[in-house]
């Protein structure tokens, strides 16, 4: 027979090693560093391609056609975000998908840029790829109108010195531009014609002080073509 001694004994072993185990369980997860979530990684752009015409797709009409937007996958993302911008009307678009490509219904014989954004469901932070031009085909189309120029310096709502140098990018899918007008005044929209050059900048502009100026870039081809950039601002000390 089994004294009560020795019961109460066996029953004091196997309290201690429960409460070891309870204990040794709950310093263990107060101890656990919770997973930090990675942020997506921004991804590479592939279709339609850096200043190129895009001539594929299906054409739907003789002013729109569909066009499949594709881009590699990227680390760490669950979702994307197509921001599609039209140079001619500033109008810009979101548009989701899960995967690495969406096709989208656009305007033919029309400049476009286009940038994805990378989303995770794990964190509020994004990445953003680069942001790309191209030119949607129009129908017979032999000659392509130039992009509308983007602003280099001063940059948008700067305040500058009364001195200073206007800058400007201008692409063209044919490569043939021809010169630039650039219009600065200091009402909106410029209407006085600064400059007529075949250069992208133009040095040391003589300004007023304390003064906002407005000023645009009218981008001309070979041929004749041309696109108005939008209008960009800036202010003098």
């Amino acid at each position: 027979m089994i004294s009560n001694t020795h019961l109460r004994f066996t029953l004091f072993l196997v309290l201690s090693v429960f409460c070891s185990c309870s204990s040794s369980d709950d310093e263990n997860k107060n101890n656990m560093t919770p997973t930090e979530s990675l942020p997506p990684e921004a991804t590479v752009l592939v279709f339609p391609e850096k200043d190129e015409k895009c001539n594929q797709g299906d054409i739907i009409s003789t002013a729109q056609s569909k066009v499949t937007f594709k881009w590699n996958t990227s680390s760490h993302t669950d979702s994307y975000t197509l921001t599609l911008k039209n140079l001619e009307t500033n109008e810009t678009t979101e548009n989701d998908a899960t995967t690495n490509s969406l096709a989208l219904t656009i305007s033919r014989n029309t400049p476009y840029s286009w940038s994805i954004i990378s989303k995770s469901n794990e964190t509020t932070d994004t990445a953003t790829s680069e942001t790309w031009k191209f030119y949607n085909a129009g129908e017979g189309n032999e000659n392509y109108a130039p992009f509308p120029a983007e602003v280099l310096t001063p940059t948008m709502g700067a305040n500058v010195d009364q001195r200073l140098t206007l800058s400007w990018k201008g692409s063209d899918v044919d490569n043939d531009i021809a010169s630039y007008e650039v219009y600065l005044d200091t009402t909106n929209p410029p209407v006085t014609l600064h400059a007529n050059t075949t250069d992208s900048k133009i040095n040391d502009v003589a300004l007023s002080p304390a003064t906002a100026y407005y000023w645009r870039v009218v981008t001309t081809d070979e041929n004749g073509s041309s696109s108005q950039s939008p209008v960009f601002e800036f202010k003098t000390k």
